[in-house]
C-alpha cells in the first residue's frame, strides 16, 4: 500500500506542476479559448487541489481518501477541459494519471477507525 501512496503523491505533484505551469506559461500566452474563465479557473483549482491532496497523504492524514476522491473528480474535469480546448496533451495525460491514482486511493481498506464507525482524526 505504501508504494501506491507514494505513486499517488508523485502523480499529484506532477499534475499540480503541469496545471500551474501550463496555465501560466501557455494558456496566458495563447489567449482566446485558453483563458476562458471556467477553463482557466479549473486549471488553477486542479493545481491547488493536487497540492492539497499530496499534503494530506504526506502528513498521513486519515482523511486523505476523501480528499483523493475530490481530487480525482477535479482532475478528470480538468483533463476534459484541456482536451476540449486542445494543444495541452501533457496536461491531459498528467491529469488523467492523477485522477486514476487518486480514485484508487479514495477506496481505502475497510480497517481502522472509519471501519469501526469512529470519526477519523485530522
Amino acid at each position: 500500500m505504501r508504494e501506491d501512496i507514494e505513486a499517488c503523491i508523485e502523480a499529484c505533484k506532477n499534475c499540480q506542476r503541469s496545471c500551474l505551469e501550463t496555465a501560466m506559461t501557455f494558456c496566458l500566452v495563447q489567449g482566446g479559448k485558453h483563458v476562458q474563465p471556467e477553463h482557466f479557473r479549473l486549471m488553477l483549482n486542479c493545481s491547488e487541489l493536487c497540492q492539497t491532496c499530496a499534503n494530506f497523504m504526506l502528513s498521513q492524514s486519515t482523511m486523505h481518501a476523501e480528499v483523493c476522491a475530490a481530487c480525482a473528480t477535479v482532475c478528470d474535469a480538468c483533463a476534459d477541459s484541456c482536451e476540449q480546448i486542445g494543444d495541452m496533451g501533457e496536461c491531459v495525460r498528467l491529469c488523467r494519471d492523477c485522477a486514476r491514482r487518486c480514485e484508487a486511493m479514495s477506496r481505502p481498506p475497510a480497517t481502522g477507525r472509519a471501519a469501526r464507525g469512529q470519526r477519523p482524526s485530522l
